[in-house]
């Protein structure tokens, strides 16, 4: 009996060594049977000899396959490229976007990324953007997001606001650039955070920590614990960025109460410097729950697709300054100039107790009055990026990215 059992568990095993030693070969001759049919199909038609033309044929399900995967490519390629509006096309629809927002009644603003690219700070999926990079392998430089300054769209966007054009801003961006151009905060809402806030959890309500350095220096994707203690209760502090993967909970500064509302309200939105890929998941920024016919109009500012084109009355390809400048032309109101008198973060700023300023290593914006004039105007504003060549980040700058490519490749 026990030599049967001996000869049957053999048996099994060799089973499986010849169905693993079929499965191998089987993968591998179809390697070499796309590896082939791809070839002849990068040959063109009338060049192909009579068998290539048969081995074709009889792969028919590879080669369409293939043919598919080639379209899908392309399309994904012409969806990365930017692309910007001719000067008239562009003019044309500058004044249907002014036309737009002076008879809105109620306009909410959403932005990303591109609008702080002319503050040196990359955005993600553009060329040269942070996923864009990572995705090639390549890394992505390391310098402090306090040199970055309110751009000529931040200055606009808090104009419009002043002007009561703009009832609520609602951005993807920690860079806290918005906070700084002046716009009140219960108007914004910072769905992924701000670099420069800290908070205390354990106090209640939320105590709140505003600093003049980025406070992400050693945390990152679930570890968000900054190494400073609340000067009430003494517990840890934390940051309050919202990383790939994470879900939000802080009343401030993420404020989603002031999003929803706004969004619920809104009769128009318009859409700067975003790929919309974030903000087309959150459901109750786009009123889905409203007949088609009584949801906001959408018009969208972007160099590059969104996944929310085809739904918006009017697309502008084009660079955000480059586009609210001409707006602001055509509503006839002035752009003032970042003064970093006049920036609020230095007003609410907690300043570091004496054994915190070891805490960190990052600069601290200098305070107005010092040695150094960042005033910028408009005009240079336009200009701040084209002598920079290397990136700004803060401590967020990629994070949970491999996160993604982990789940794309499990999916694979």
């Amino acid at each position: 009996m026990a030599e049967e059992a001996d000869g049957g568990g053999g048996s099994s095993r060799a089973e499986r060594k010849a169905l693993e030693k079929a499965r191998i070969l089987q993968r591998e001759s179809e390697r070499k049977v796309f590896s082939l049919v791809g070839r002849l199909l990068k040959k063109p038609e009338a060049e192909r000899s009579e068998e290539e033309a048969a081995v074709l044929r009889l792969h028919r399900d590879t080669a369409e396959e293939l043919c598919r995967r080639q379209v899908r490519r392309s399309v994904l390629k012409r969806k990365q490229e930017e692309v910007c509006d001719a000067a008239e096309e562009l003019k044309t629809k500058i004044r249907l976007l002014a036309a737009a927002i002076k008879q809105a009644n109620h306009l909410v603003v959403y932005t990303g990324a591109g609008i702080s690219t002319a503050a040196s700070i990359p955005d993600y999926r553009g060329p040269n953007g942070v996923w864009t990079q990572l995705q090639k392998g390549r890394s992505i430089s390391s310098t402090d997001l306090s040199k970055a300054q309110p751009t000529l769209t931040h200055m606009c966007i808090r104009t419009l606001h002043k002007e009561k054009l703009v009832k609520h801003v609602v951005s993807q961006n920690c860079d806290g650039l918005h906070l700084r151009s002046g716009l009140p905060r219960p108007a914004l809402s910072e769905l992924h955070g701000n670099m420069f806030i800290e908070v205390c959890t354990s106090c209640s309500p939320v105590r709140e920590y505003v600093r003049l350095f980025d406070v992400t220096e050693r945390t990152s994707r679930h570890r968000h614990g900054t190494g400073r203690r609340c000067n009430h209760c003494r517990d840890e502090l934390r940051d309050t960025i919202v990383h790939f993967g994470e879900r939000g909970t802080l009343e401030q500064p993420l404020n989603w109460k002031g999003a929803s509302e706004a969004a619920g309200t809104a009769d128009v939105i318009l859409c700067l410097g975003s790929s919309l890929k974030v903000l087309k998941k959150y459901a109750c920024l786009w009123s889905m729950n409203r007949a088609a016919s009584r949801r906001p109009k959408l018009y969208i500012v972007n160099l590059q697709w969104t996944p929310k084109d085809d739904l918006a009355a009017l697309k502008i390809n084009g660079k955000c300054d480059e586009v609210m400048s001409l707006l602001m032309e055509e509503l006839n109101l002035q752009i003032p100039a970042y003064d970093k008198a006049d920036d609020p973060i230095f007003t609410i700023a907690t300043p570091l107790l004496v054994e915190e300023v070891p805490s960190h290593s990052r600069e601290v914006i200098s305070p107005p009055g010092g040695q150094e004039d960042r005033s910028v105007e408009p005009e240079q504003q336009m200009e701040q990026q084209t002598d920079d060549t290397s990136s700004v980040q803060g401590g967020w700058f990629g994070r949970g990215y491999g996160k993604g490519r982990r789940k794309k490749k499990k999916a694979a």
